[in-house]
């Protein structure tokens, strides 16, 4: 059984989940952890939204620059500026393109 334009019905509601979200949510730019130090150390003072590590996953990072939402994952944790302010999340999650 099929459904439309997205293929086989799990594979299309799996899709159209990720294109609401991404809806919902706008577009994220995902970054290599040291693009995202550099993108903060163009602002004075930036606003970082921190999630921690888990058992299985990274520390998670957003910010927002210019209009636009940048997000980076790192094994270790990354060293933030004095300057920002920090608000730390239970978790992050991006939808997966």
């Amino acid at each position: 059984m099929t459904n439309g334009a997205y293929g086989t019905t799990g594979a299309g509601a799996a899709m159209a989940a990720i294109a609401n979200a991404i809806k919902a949510s706008g577009a994220i730019v995902r970054l290599e952890p040291q693009d995202f130090l550099d993108i903060l150390a163009r602002v004075a003072e930036p606003l970082v939204v921190y999630s921690p590590s888990g058992l299985l996953t990274r520390h998670k990072y957003l910010t927002s620059y210019k209009g636009l939402v940048f997000f980076a994952a790192s094994k270790q944790l990354l060293p933030i500026p004095e300057s920002a302010e920090i608000i730390h999340a239970k978790k992050i999650w991006v939808p997966d393109m």
